[in-house]
């Protein structure tokens, strides 16, 4: 099983971009979904955007469509998403989790985790 570390976070204004790194233990060419994850304050963990390491196939949350971007380097075993107007409910802590399938909205609304690494926080304030 994969296992990640989370970069990238930090604190920003509305308005404003970041771009999350999450490099893996190993190599993410196999049959993977990779996600991006996330925990805001009193909340449970939720699937915000989701890439197929085989296809490419991706999938977004509604609130995310046309502000963020997920994408992948498999060269350097890195998924990456680019968040773009950021807003404070996008407040939280971000993470990144891979399941053995290439079903990226499955993974993404339905999917399971039990094992979360330490995260990257995101702040959204002005």
């Amino acid at each position: 099983q994969l296992q990640f570390v989370e970069s990238g976070g930090g604190l920003v204004q509305p308005g404003g971009s970041l771009r999350l790194s999450c490099a893996a233990s190993g190599s993410i060419s196999g049959y993977y979904t990779i996600g991006w994850f996330r925990q805001a304050p009193g909340k449970e963990h939720e699937g915000v955007s989701c890439i197929s390491s085989t296809d490419g196939d991706t999938y977004y949350r509604n609130y995310t469509k046309g502000r963020f971007t997920i994408s992948r380097d498999s060269a350097k075993n890195t998924v990456y998403l680019q968040m773009n107007s950021l807003q404070p409910e996008d407040t939280g802590v971000y993470f990144c989790a891979s399941a053995p399938t290439n079903m990226v909205q499955s993974v993404c609304l339905f999917w399971r985790f039990t094992d979360w690494g330490p995260g990257t926080q995101v702040t959204v304030s002005s």
